[in-house]
């Protein structure tokens, strides 16, 4: 799974000459928090977010009227309330997903461009990725979801899902990541078509395999 699969294309965009009224209504109706800025000539300038039109906003603007907050409004500019392109992180559209989840925790961001050389063509968000890591894990699939601990060593896995085989079961996701214990991963997995009295069964003549929770989900 790559970046391509998730990201939104051809997000909305603004230029850089409009003002923050303006790119404040477009984030309003488009219900969006991320807007990037294109030049005219199509290339990547930067990015405004919530944060950015906050920090560019005169601190007395709430002592004004309204009509004076609409005029101060459409004197600030985009180009002094956006993240400049040279500060934003982005990357290309085949970038693997978990290296994006990677990207936006250690950068602290909520949002990645997506660029083909200068040129934005796409965005991909942290809801994205709670939607990417909803659909790997099975969260719209009905089915009888396990959470297991097994040994983090050779063959393991294969003794989870020979068990779910034998008892002719349908592994409609799964997920695996480290546990608190070194020696030992987290597997969670949705499975269906399956009694889960007779899978608990299959999967207990293996000591070594922990079953931690299992629930109709």
């Amino acid at each position: 799974m790559f970046v391509y699969n998730e990201m939104t294309p051809h997000p909305i965009t603004i230029t850089p000459d409009r003002t923050i009224f303006e790119a404040q209504r477009l984030m309003k109706e488009n219900n969006i928090r991320h807007l990037p800025v294109i030049t005219p000539k199509g290339t990547l300038a930067g990015l405004v977010t919530r944060t950015s039109l906050d920090a560019a906003l005169p601190s007395q603007l709430t002592t004004l009227s309204i009509w004076e907050l609409n005029y101060q409004l459409n004197q600030i500019k985009v180009n002094e309330a956006m993240v400049r392109a040279a500060d934003l992180v982005t990357v290309p559209e085949d970038t693997p997903i978990e290296q994006a989840a990677r990207l936006m925790v250690e950068k602290k961001v909520g949002s990645l461009l997506v660029v083909r050389g200068d040129r934005l063509v796409g965005i991909i968000t942290d809801i994205d990725l709670m939607r990417t890591l909803e659909e790997l894990l099975g969260a719209r699939q009905p089915g009888l979801r396990l959470t297991l601990k097994v040994p983090d060593s050779e063959g393991q896995l294969c003794k989870v899902t020979s068990a779910v085989a034998e008892k002719n079961g349908y592994i409609s996701a799964l997920g695996t990541y480290p546990s608190e214990d070194p020696l030992k991963w987290w597997v969670v997995l949705k499975v269906r078509f399956v009694n889960e009295d007779e899978l608990l069964a299959v999967l207990k003549r293996t000591p070594e395999i922990e079953i931690l929770d299992v629930r109709e989900a």
